[in-house]
């Protein structure tokens, strides 16, 4: 089972910028398409962008289209989001996982992703 390890969440003003990466263990991130997603205190995880394996294919969630980049660096094994004009309402946990093979692209649910890293803090303050 893939390993992933997010980092560079932290506290950041509306309007400015951060950059999360996803490391990942034992090939996984080369060798999967891979999505991260946000959770809200009490709330069930959501989509917000995704990567498919060769890097040929990205998703956006409509909310954050234009503002955020996902890529990935296969050779190295990590997966980055930047992120740009944050939001306060976008504070969350935010996680990198690994979809499902067989499973269509473009299918966004959190139930497609099989394996999570533990999370990464975004505090975005007005």
């Amino acid at each position: 089972q893939g390993q992933l390890v997010e980092s560079g969440g932290g506290l950041v003003q509306a309007g400015g910028a951060l950059r999360l990466s996803c490391a990942a263990s034992g090939r996984t991130c080369s060798s999967a398409a891979m999505g991260w997603f946000r959770q809200a205190p009490g709330k069930e995880r959501e989509f917000v962008a995704a990567i498919s394996r060769s890097a040929s294919n990205t998703v956006y969630a409509d909310s954050v289209k234009g503002r955020f980049t996902i890529s990935r660096d296969n050779a190295k094994n990590t997966v980055s989001l930047q992120m740009n004009n944050l939001k306060p309402e976008y504070t969350a946990v935010c996680y990198c996982a690994t979809r499902r093979s067989g499973v269509y692209f473009y299918r966004l649910r959190a139930d497609d992703y099989a394996y999570w890293g533990q999370g990464t803090q975004v505090t975005v303050s007005s």
